[in-house]
């Protein structure tokens, strides 16, 4: 056949890439990366800033609400439609489609404007991440690709860091080139996201053969009627209460939605948005069950971390970040060591195990940390977070695009993704609900054996006449609030609805509120270990594992060779036979068998048998339906390479397919 023209860069035929050529695409895709993680934090950042400018600090909520229900929710399809039609065109989409959003977010006018732009955000963002996943399994050979998968984790802590650093900045800004400081929040994305258009135009240029494959509609469409209410009661279940109406309402109708999913993709089979048949690998189950529990874990430390420096320790947001610097720099070293180690011997499934046990570690030591602990002991256990995290992130995301075939390296990769981003909505939603009920009563509790002290009641009393502190109405209310008991209660509920008014309390009185706020926090931290032994457990169900050696494109390369082979092989050896009897047509069952009574019918589906072997455009220019038996075979030769039995239903022809 005759080859289109040649774009730039252009890929190897055999899949195989230099490593010039991977470090082009690399950049690209680290860019269109480092827009979604720098977003999520950046915003999160400066939201109390945007609430207050907009008139809408009750709806903050909706604002994150609204962009995680469709970064969710689009990362599955971004992975199943990538593997059928080409990872180019939808990793270009989701960039533009961010760039569109965060400009539209940059002019809003109310909070639910800016929700329901952000929500537009949020589509771009569910193929940033996953996807430069996925083009990484198609370039890359698993054991290769550990190396370069720490670029990824690297950008997402660094990321981590800037992200306060930079909000911080422009929500102190009152106008930037005459345009309100917080509103640069989402107009930085815009030259950013130029840069990486430009860049995955100029250099990605992946060779891809479109599937015969039906969409599921029905599937993605089920998936929201299940994932809508569920990630929106996760967010706003402890403003509304779990037992609320609105909670129960959201729950039940959630429920018949993830049942009404697995239903259609039983039904949809190999062409779901995620097969369900992926799940009897116990390596992909394991693992995925492995990514939920360390999505909990990991986004509830990650969570409570800047809120333990904001509030005990008094950190502006901007400082907060810088302070989770140990975190990050675990989380980096950790990765680029035992990538290094898995290209090298191709070690992976000890990893994660390590990981685990690590993160458990971790999470144990800062369950004992006060209002009183030294920073550098905190930063201490951060430092061995970042360890534990660093070496289970990639290595699980490899072990899933290991274990499936090179044509669905996509939904692999989104499915992982997805599973963790679930975890993770799971773990803060309940972290954040454990803190937020039982602060209050630690407060009491240390407020109580403070009260006791001749250092409080002398600072309560110089509070009282401090001419300062009157000027401030919400901390002199506090400090009223505790000089009459009968106020207490109100001052306690003010602090847990706004932390930030500690720091501008006189020290002897904020620290009963910040061993409060500790003491809540250690508990959360203790649950989280409790997650993480849960992880190490059920990650020592992996078994042994075995890195492939080619690339995607490699890989499907050479998978097609073999079945043009196969196929050519098979028309040879039954030259000259009898099929007089054989039916006109030829099926395929469920289980990847094709029916017939002869090997020549595999082959060009049809009652005539060839006499010698013809070549892939020989049948086709004979007007031979070839399609169908071409795909039957590449199905075939994929599914004994995983080990399955897929030999030819008739035994006496079985010789012909081996």
């Amino acid at each position: 056949m005759t080859s289109p023209a040649a774009p730039p860069a252009p890929a190897p035929a055999a899949g195989e890439f230099t490593h010039a050529q991977i470090m082009r695409i690399l950049y690209g895709l680290l860019m269109g990366m480092f827009l979604a993680a720098l977003d999520q934090t950046i915003v999160s950042t400066a939201i109390r800033t945007i609430g207050d400018d907009l008139h809408g600090l009750s709806a903050q909520a909706w604002v994150t609400t609204a962009y995680l229900i469709t970064s969710t929710i689009a990362t599955p399809l971004y992975g199943k439609l990538s593997d059928m039609f080409g990872r180019r065109p939808f990793y270009l989409f989701a960039i533009v489609t961010f760039i569109i959003g965060s400009l539209a977010c940059s002019f809003a006018d109310t909070m639910y404007q800016l929700a329901a732009f952000r929500a537009i955000q949020g589509i771009g963002a569910g193929g940033l991440m996953s996807l430069a996943l996925a083009i990484i399994g198609d370039i890359l050979p698993p054991r290769e690709r550990a190396k370069y998968q720490g670029y990824f984790l690297a950008v997402f802590g660094t990321t981590s860091v800037l992200g306060p650093v930079i909000g911080g900045f422009f929500a102190e800004q009152s106008s930037i080139l005459g345009l309100t400081g917080w509103r640069w929040v989402f107009l930085i994305n815009v030259p950013l996201g130029v840069v990486a258009f430009l860049l995955v135009a100029r250099t990605l240029h992946l060779h891809h053969e479109r599937r015969a494959a039906r969409v599921d509609y029905l599937g993605a469409a089920a998936l929201v009627i299940g994932l809508v209410p569920l990630l929106t009661v996760a967010e706003q279940g402890r403003t509304w209460g779990w037992d609320s109406t609105k909670s129960i309402a959201c729950f039940v109708i959630g429920i018949i939605g993830i049942l009404l999913f697995i239903a259609v993709e039983a039904r949809m089979k190999d062409d779901a948005l995620i097969p369900l048949r992926i799940f009897k690998s116990r390596a992909i189950s394991v693992t995925i069950v492995g990514s939920i529990i360390i999505g909990m874990a990991m986004f509830g430390a990650m969570m409570m971390l800047p809120l333990y420096m904001q509030i005990v320790h008094g950190a502006s947001p901007m400082k907060s970040g810088l302070m989770m610097l140990p975190l990050v720099l675990g989380m980096m070293s950790a990765s680029i060591i035992s990538g290094q180690i898995t290209a090298r011997t191709g070690v992976i499934r000890i990893f994660p195990i390590i990981g685990t046990a690590l993160l458990s570690i971790g999470m144990f030591a800062l369950s004992h940390i006060t209002a009183d602990s030294e920073l550098w002991v905190v930063m201490a256990f951060m430092l061995l977070v970042g360890l534990g995290l660093g070496n289970c992130m990639q290595a699980l995301t490899l072990i899933v695009q290991n274990a499936v075939s090179p044509r669905e390296i996509g939904m692999a990769t989104s499915s992982a993704t997805f599973f963790r981003q679930m975890g993770g909505t799971i773990g803060v939603a309940v972290f954040l609900s454990m803190l937020f009920s039982t602060v209050g009563d630690r407060i009491k509790e240390n407020m109580t054996a403070a009260a006791a002290t001749p250092e409080f009641k002398q600072a309560l009393q110089t509070a009282l006449g401090d001419k300062t502190l009157m000027a401030d109405k919400e901390a002199y209310g506090i400090v009223q609030g505790l000089a009459n008991p009968k106020g207490g209660g109100a001052a306690l509920n003010s602090v847990s609805e706004d932390s930030s008014v500690i720091s501008r309390l006189p020290k002897a009185i904020a620290h009963p509120f910040e061993a409060g706020f500790a003491d809540a926090m250690d508990h959360v931290f203790l649950t989280a270990m409790g997650i993480s032994v849960l992880g190490f457990l059920v990650l020592l169900l992996l078994p042994k594992i075995e890195l492939r050696t080619q690339s995607g494109m490699a890989a499907a390369a050479a998978a097609k060779s073999k079945a043009e082979g196969e196929a050519a092989a098979a028309a040879a050896s039954v030259g000259g036979v009898d099929d007089s009897e054989a039916p006109a047509t030829t099926t395929r069952a469920a289980d990847g068998h094709v029916s017939g009574t002869s090997p020549a019918e595999e082959v060009v589906g049809t009652g005539s048998a060839w006499c010698a072997a013809p070549t892939m455009e020989e049948i086709a220019a004979d007007g031979q339906p070839v399609p169908e038996a071409v795909h039957d075979a590449e199905v075939r030769v994929e599914l004994r390479e995983q080990g399955e039995d897929v030999a030819h239903k008739t035994p006496r022809h079985r010789r012909s397919d081996d």
